[in-house]
């Protein structure tokens, strides 16, 4: 009440210089103000629905450090030695991480150079902020951040290819899930003097680090498509003049008998699996390899490698 001289609150002592001694130095009023809208319960850390959503978009390390995402955007490379690995390759990194109070070794030292050279922001975190990025902490204190993948139309790819002034020598990928045989072939392709790669969309690796590092940067100077639907861009590019070549084993050509010198498609699928009965029909033959012994079938990469090799030498011819 007005005039109550006894009422707690903001009382000044006798002698003190240090103001009000009693009140809530506004936090009351503080406490009443709006604070906006709840979050949603899966952008609060500690809601079921956020840990849910957290386990869901987990990534996996695979093997050779690199973590897969099921998201868009940048991926992280993992351990000192993958990291190196990325950097010799050429791997176009935007940021180098490294652990703060970590022990560093000659491959630290050596991939700090090479961030430095190429111009690759170097950044120092705590342990927590790679423990994040890891799924489960095996960073050894360094992590790379690699961007997302920038991946060519594949009418563009076709297109560019006629306009090499070479017959267009193109590889698509049929179930091929394995990121270390998508960058073999990208290698295979950008050394035998192919024009680029096509990929579906859907159930297939893409040009992850791993698929960056294996292809020893060949993946900076070759195209790679994604298709929505392989088998769609398959009989377009047979219309635009494109043979279509699957690859088997059970072939009704062998690869000694095929002319490779016109406009081809090389299209190969995975070891198991081998082609999708849509993608197989939609080709014009079925090659196979002649192997000698009791060797049934070879490795996606290793298959499409021979077969570009092959057609190089007939087209050096």
């Amino acid at each position: 009440m007005a005039g109550n001289s006894k009422r707690k609150g903001a009382v000044r002592k006798t002698g003190s210089k240090k103001g009000q001694t009693v009140g809530s130095g506004g936090q009351r009023r503080r406490g009443l103000e709006a604070r906006g809208a709840t979050p949603k319960a899966v952008d609060r850390p500690y809601h079921p629905a956020h840990k849910r959503a957290k386990a869901a978009a987990k990534t996996t390390t695979g093997r050779g450090g690199a973590r897969t995402r099921k998201e868009d955007g940048p991926e992280y490379v993992l351990g000192r030695n993958p990291v190196l690995e990325c950097l010799r390759a050429g791997v176009p990194a935007t940021a180098l991480y490294l652990a703060t109070n970590s022990e560093p070794d000659e491959r630290v030292a050596e991939s700090v150079k090479m961030a430095g050279d190429f111009g690759v922001a170097i950044l120092e975190v705590g342990k927590n902020e790679l423990d994040r990025l890891s799924s489960n902490g095996l960073h050894q204190g360094i992590a790379l951040q690699v961007p997302e993948y920038q991946y060519a139309h594949p009418d563009d790819l076709m297109r560019d290819a006629v306009d090499s002034g070479t017959p267009p020598l193109l590889v698509a990928l049929d179930n091929i899930t394995d990121p270390r045989n998508l960058g073999a072939v990208i290698r295979s392709v950008a050394a035998f003097g192919g024009h680029g790669v096509l990929i579906p969309q859907r159930r297939s690796a893409s040009v992850t680090a791993v698929a960056w590092r294996t292809s020893a940067g060949a993946a900076a100077r070759l195209p790679v498509a994604q298709a929505p639907n392989l088998t769609r861009t398959l009989k377009d590019w047979a219309a635009d003049g494109a043979q279509l070549v699957g690859l088997d084993t059970e072939g009704d050509v062998t690869l000694d008998e095929y002319d490779g010198t016109g406009p081809t498609v090389i299209v190969v699928g995975s070891e198991g699996k081998g082609l999708s009965r849509l993608v197989r029909e939609t080709c014009d033959s079925i090659m196979s390899i002649p192997m000698a012994g009791d060797v049934e079938s070879l490795n996606a990469s290793v298959a499409a490698g021979v077969v570009l090799a092959e057609f190089a030498r007939q087209r050096r011819q």
